[in-house]
C-alpha cells in the first residue's frame, strides 16, 4: 500500500463537535431515498456498501447537531445527492473528458430548481435529475423566494464547478492561487451548504444585511475554510485515484516550488486564518450591523442562530472527515464520543483558543517604519501601451476641473481639504493614466475619465486622511451616506454639497449618468457604493492598526482599487453584449485578473509610500510579510509571482476558456468582434495603469521626500499622499519560502 503524502497538519477547532441523537434514522431512511432514486446497485457508481462507508448521515449529524429527526434525513438526502453527483460526473464525464456532454447534462439541473413550487418540472432522466426534483419539492414550501434564489444559484454554482474542473483537466493544467480560492468558493459546495444551514436551525438571514459584508465575509470565511479542510483530507483520492487538478494543497505545492508536507501545513495555515476571520467578523462587524439596519430583537436571533450552525457545520465537517473512510485520516485523532452529544459550544469556550487569538491580534497589529526604496520584481506585460494625443489636453483639464471643485484648496471646516497642491496633482498625472487606458478615447471621453480617477484617488485619500487617522468609522459610515445622496437615478441634482469632494462626486456624476439608462445608472451606482464602503472597511482596520487577511485583503483591494468603476465604463462601450456573457466565469476570471494585476501591481511600487510615510497597512506586501512571517524581499518575490501570475491567468481564459465561450453562447461574428473589443480594453487597462506607475512623479524616493517634506506641516503618520484606489503565520512557512527563493 502507498505511503500517504503527508502527516495531517494541527487543526485549529475551536469548537466541539457534537452529534444529533436522530443519526440512525437519517442512516436508515436515506439509504432507502438513494435505492429510490436510482443511486445505488444498477447505477455503476455506489452500492449499498459505498454508501454505508461513506456514512453521510454521520456527516449531517454531526453538523447539524439540533436539527430535528424528519428535517435531519431531509438534510443527509441532499448531501447524499451532492456526493453522488459529484462521483456520477467524475465516472461519466470527467474520466471520459467529455465536456460537451457534461455542459449539456449540467444545463438541464435548473430545469429541477423552479422559483415557483408549482411549477411543472421535465421527467428525469436519470438519477442525479431524480433526486434534485425530488428534493426541491420537499425543501422549498417553507423558506422565502429569496431563500430559493438564493439556493437555486448555488446549487446551479455548485454543480457548475465540475464543468470548470473538467476544462483545468482537459488544459493539464494548476489554477493559480488566488484563481482557486476565488472560483472554489463560488462553486464549491460550502455556500450551499450555508443555505442548509439556515433551513436546518429554522431561521433565515433577514433579506435587508443578506448581502452585507459581514454577512458575506462569514459565508466566505466558513466556506474557505471548508473546502481548505477537505482539500487537506482528499489530496491523497483527489490527486492519486481521480487525477484532480483543483486542491489547495497541490496549488500551494505547485506555485511555492514545495514539498507536499510544507504545501499542506501551509493550507492549514491558511484554514486558521480563515477561520478566526470568520470569529473576528461576529464580535466585531455583527453588533454595528444591527444596529445599522434597525434589526429587531427575533432578526438579530436568526441571525446570531446562523451563526451558530456555521460554527456547529465547521467541528461537525471536521469530525466527520476524521472518520469517513471517503478521506485520508490515518493517524488522525478523532474527537470526543459519539454518544455524548451535548457538550457545551459557542463563544469563548477554549481558553487555549483565546491564547491564539491574543497571538494572532499581536501578529497582525503593525506600525510605520523605514523601508527604503521600493523593490520592484520584473512585471510581466506581453501588451505595448499605446497612449492617447489628447493626453496634455486632459491633464491641463483635468487640473482645472480639480481646482474648480475646490479639491486643491483648504476649505474652512473641511478637515481633509489641505490634503493636495496643484503641483502635486500635475505630479500624480491622472490624465496620463487615462491615456493609457482608452487610447481610442474622445477628448470629452478622455476628459471624464481623468476627473474620475482625480475624484477617486482624493476620496480615497481624504478617508484615511481625515477617517483612518482618527478611527472615526461612524464619521466614515456617515460620509459615505451623503455622497452616495448625490448619485441620483432619476437625473435630479442631490443635496447642495458639504464639501468639495461631495461637489466634484455631483459633477463628475452628472456628466458620466445623464446618457446611461436606470440599470446601467444602477450599476454604475452600485460599483462606487461598493468602493466608498471598501474605504469605510480601511478606516476600521486603521482603527486597530490590523493589517487585513490575505484573502479578505485581495476581495477588499479589486473595490478599493476602483476596479468595478473603470470595468463598468468600459462595459458600456460594448452595449450589444448580452448581461448573462458578463456573469459567466470566464469573464468574471479575465475581470478579475485584470483588477488583481493592476491593483497588486500598485501595491509593490507603493510600499516605500504606504509603509515608511504614510503608515498604511494596506499593502499587499505588507500582508504577505505578517501572514507568511517573511522578510521584505521575499514579500516582494510573492507578490511579483502573485502579479505574473494574474497576467498569465488573463492569457489562459483568452486562448481556452472564450472559445468555449463563444461555443455556448453560440456567438455569431458581431459579437464575437465586440467581445474581442472588450478584451482589448482590459489590456489597455493593464498596460497603461503600469506605463502610468512606470512614469509619474509620484513612488521614487526623490518625489516622496518633496511630497512629504516638513514644511508642509503635516504629520507623516496622518498625511496621505495620493491613491492606493482608482485605477491605479506562521513558524512553518519560512522553510517553504527559501525552497521558492532557490529555484527562482
Amino acid at each position: 500500500m502507498a505511503q500517504q503524502p503527508f502527516e495531517l497538519p494541527d487543526f485549529y477547532m475551536p469548537y466541539p463537535a457534537r452529534l444529533n441523537p436522530h443519526v440512525d434514522e437519517a442512516r436508515a431512511h436515506t439509504k432507502a431515498w438513494a435505492r429510490e432514486m436510482g443511486m445505488l446497485e444498477g447505477s455503476g457508481v455506489w452500492t449499498g456498501e459505498d454508501l454505508d462507508a461513506h456514512d453521510y448521515a454521520l456527516l449531517c449529524a454531526y453538523t447539524h447537531p439540533d436539527t430535528s429527526g424528519p428535517d435531519l434525513s431531509l438534510v443527509t438526502d441532499w448531501y447524499t445527492w451532492v456526493f453522488f453527483f459529484d462521483d456520477h460526473f467524475l465516472e461519466v464525464f470527467k474520466r471520459t473528458e467529455d465536456r460537451a456532454g457534461g455542459k449539456a447534462y449540467l444545463d438541464r439541473m435548473p430545469l429541477f430548481m423552479p422559483l415557483d413550487p408549482g411549477a411543472e418540472t421535465p421527467e428525469p432522466t436519470n438519477p442525479v435529475e431524480a433526486g434534485l426534483k425530488d428534493l426541491w419539492m420537499r425543501t422549498v414550501p417553507s423558506m422565502s423566494a429569496e431563500w430559493r434564489a438564493r439556493f437555486a444559484e448555488h446549487t446551479a454554482n455548485l454543480l457548475n464547478e465540475s464543468l470548470w474542473e473538467l476544462s483545468n483537466i482537459n488544459a493539464g493544467r494548476i489554477p493559480n492561487p488566488v484563481e482557486y480560492i476565488e472560483m472554489r468558493r463560488k462553486v464549491g459546495g460550502a455556500p450551499w451548504s450555508a443555505n442548509l444551514v439556515e433551513f436546518a436551525v429554522g431561521a433565515e438571514v433577514p433579506a435587508a444585511i443578506a448581502e452585507s459584508r459581514p454577512l458575506r465575509v462569514l459565508r466566505e470565511s466558513f466556506s474557505d475554510a471548508v473546502h481548505l479542510r477537505n482539500d487537506l483530507f482528499s489530496y491523497e483520492r483527489e490527486t492519486r485515484e481521480e487525477g484532480e487538478l483543483s486542491n489547495g494543497v497541490l496549488v500551494l505545492e505547485t506555485f511555492f516550488a514545495c514539498g507536499t508536507q510544507e504545501s499542506a501545513d501551509a493550507v492549514n495555515d491558511l484554514l486558521t486564518s480563515r477561520l478566526q476571520q470568520f470569529e473576528d467578523t461576529v464580535f466585531t462587524e455583527l453588533g454595528p450591523l444591527f444596529a445599522e439596519y434597525g434589526m429587531d430583537a427575533k432578526q438579530a436571533a436568526d441571525v446570531l442562530a446562523y451563526v451558530k450552525g456555521l460554527q456547529d457545520w465547521q467541528s461537525g465537517g471536521h469530525e466527520w472527515h476524521m472518520r469517513s473512510s471517503r478521506y485520508m485520516n490515518k493517524n488522525a485523532v478523532v474527537g470526543g464520543d459519539p454518544a455524548a452529544p451535548f457538550l457545551p459550544s459557542g463563544f469563548g469556550m477554549s481558553a487555549a483558543n483565546i491564547v491564539a487569538t491574543l497571538g494572532r491580534i499581536q501578529r497582525r497589529m503593525h506600525a510605520p517604519h523605514a523601508v527604503g526604496p521600493s523593490l520592484l520584481p520584473e512585471f510581466e506585460m506581453p501588451y505595448p501601451v499605446q497612449i492617447s494625443p489628447h493626453h496634455e489636453q486632459a491633464l491641463h483639464n483635468s487640473v482645472a476641473w480639480a481646482k474648480e471643485m475646490g479639491l486643491l484648496d483648504p476649505s474652512p471646516g473641511d478637515p481633509g481639504s489641505h490634503i493636495w497642491t496643484e503641483a502635486k496633482l500635475r505630479d500624480f498625472d491622472f490624465a496620463l493614466c487615462s491615456a493609457g487606458i482608452d487610447p481610442d478615447a474622445t477628448p470629452d471621453e478622455l476628459d471624464t475619465s481623468a476627473m474620475w480617477l482625480t475624484w477617486g484617488t482624493y476620496g480615497d485619500d481624504y478617508y484615511a486622511a481625515v477617517y483612518g487617522s482618527m478611527g472615526d468609522v461612524a464619521g466614515a459610515k456617515a460620509a459615505t451616506d451623503r455622497l452616495l445622496a448625490q448619485l441620483t437615478l432619476d437625473g435630479t441634482p442631490g443635496p447642495e454639497p458639504g464639501t468639495a469632494m461631495e461637489r466634484a462626486l455631483a459633477d463628475v456624476w452628472q456628466r458620466t449618468a445623464a446618457p446611461l439608462d436606470e440599470v446601467k445608472r444602477r450599476n454604475l451606482r452600485q460599483s462606487l457604493r461598493s468602493m466608498m464602503e471598501a474605504w469605510v472597511w480601511e478606516v476600521a482596520n486603521l482603527q486597530h492598526r490590523r493589517v487585513p487577511d490575505p484573502v479578505d485583503y485581495v476581495e477588499m483591494r479589486r473595490h478599493t482599487f476602483g476596479s468595478d468603476l473603470t470595468k463598468l465604463q468600459a462595459r458600456y462601450s460594448h452595449a450589444d453584449l448580452p448581461e448573462e456573457v458578463f456573469r459567466s466565469g470566464p469573464i468574471q476570471s479575465l475581470e478579475n485578473s485584470a483588477a488583481d494585476y493592476a491593483a497588486l501591481m500598485n501595491d509593490l511600487f507603493s510600499y516605500q509610500k504606504e509603509v515608511e510615510f504614510e503608515g498604511e497597512i494596506h499593502n499587499a506586501v505588507l500582508v504577505v510579510e505578517q501572514f507568511f512571517g517573511c522578510d521584505y524581499p521575499t514579500a516582494v518575490r510573492i507578490v511579483g509571482d502573485l502579479v505574473n501570475q494574474r497576467i498569465r491567468q488573463f492569457q489562459h481564459v483568452v486562448s481556452h476558456e472564450l472559445p468555449v465561450l463563444y461555443d455556448d453562447f453560440q456567438f455569431d461574428a458581431g459579437s464575437r468582434q465586440a467581445l474581442d473589443a472588450y478584451v482589448d480594453d482590459l489590456r489597455n487597462w493593464m498596460s497603461g495603469i503600469l506605463h502610468w506607475h512606470r512614469n509619474v512623479k509620484r513612488y521614487d524616493e526623490e518625489s516622496l521626500r518633496r511630497h512629504f517634506a516638513p514644511a508642509e506641516a503635516v504629520p507623516a503618520a496622518t498625511y496621505v499622499d495620493g491613491p492606493t484606489g482608482l485605477g491605479t503565520s506562521g513558524i512553518r512557512i519560512p522553510a517553504m519560502l527559501q525552497r521558492m527563493q532557490a529555484v527562482g
